[in-house]
């Protein structure tokens, strides 16, 4: 069975001139055509659509689209990643929901309300503006797109590989590695691979960050405590900076 373009375009929300536009550019050919060259959608074509416009909500470019729906070759998985974040996503919204509730509640009764209840649910764009101010619209909503696209399980992963790579920068600071030494160059070299493997970073096309970036970003790591605390403080921060400048100059 498949269906005209006409009512795809009406069941997506779409137009048909967008369908038109993701058949030319090779993101969403149609199953086949009829008569007077009518375009026409099979299942197959439907599921293809709804990861494209899952994706494109997370403001992700469609040439990024492309690129994601060809490397996630096994769709059944894709599509579960894909369930578990709006999953997540409609918790914090229910979070944001109650949040809300209980703040207009409390604004209508004359009663007070914890800051942890009023901001409950608010936190997963915490970084947003910060992130687009220095890097850009397109780098966070490539990154956030990426990060979303894990899925519950990818994302616990890569948590853990940041862990312990903060983890291995805060022993060998508390050991006085010189950031010069085999030993620290090694780190840096592995924290360069952790950020080239971030779309958005300045870089990642190529699986590593710009010196400029890489080079910005440890500077960054030593002059904002938020930063400087994931490494043991401003000493834990300046020996990564150091390291990471030392490796850029050489390798970058």
């Amino acid at each position: 069975m498949t269906r005209s373009i006409q009512d795809v375009a009406r069941l997506a929300g779409v137009s048909s001139r967008t369908l038109r536009h993701y058949d030319q550019i090779g993101l969403l050919p149609p199953s086949g055509t009829g008569v007077g060259g009518l375009r026409h959608y099979d299942d197959a074509a439907l599921r293809r659509l709804q990861r494209i416009l899952l994706l494109r909500d997370l403001g992700m470019p469609l040439a990024d689209i492309a690129t994601v729906l060809d490397e996630q070759a096994d769709e059944a998985r894709a599509l579960r990643e894909h369930l578990g974040q709006l999953r997540a996503d409609q918790d914090r919204l229910g979070r944001q929901i109650t949040s809300v509730e209980r703040t207009l509640t409390a604004l209508e009764k004359g009663d007070r309300i914890m800051a942890e209840d009023m901001l409950d649910g608010f936190d997963h764009t915490q970084y947003k503006d910060e992130v687009t101010e220095r890097w850009g619209a397109d780098a966070y909503a490539r990154s956030d797109a990426w990060w979303r696209g894990l899925g519950p399980e990818g994302q616990k992963s890569f948590q853990a590989r940041t862990k312990a790579l903060g983890e291995a920068w805060g022993e060998a600071a508390s050991r006085g590695v010189d950031p010069t030494s085999d030993e620290a160059q090694a780190l840096a070299a592995r924290h360069a691979e952790w950020l080239g493997s971030v779309p958005g970073t300045p870089g990642s096309e190529q699986g590593r960050p710009t010196k400029e970036y890489l080079v910005g970003l440890a500077d960054m790591y030593v002059a904002d405590p938020r930063f400087a605390k994931n490494y043991g403080g401003t000493d834990g921060a300046t020996f990564v900076r150091d390291a990471l400048v030392h490796y850029a100059e050489r390798e970058l």
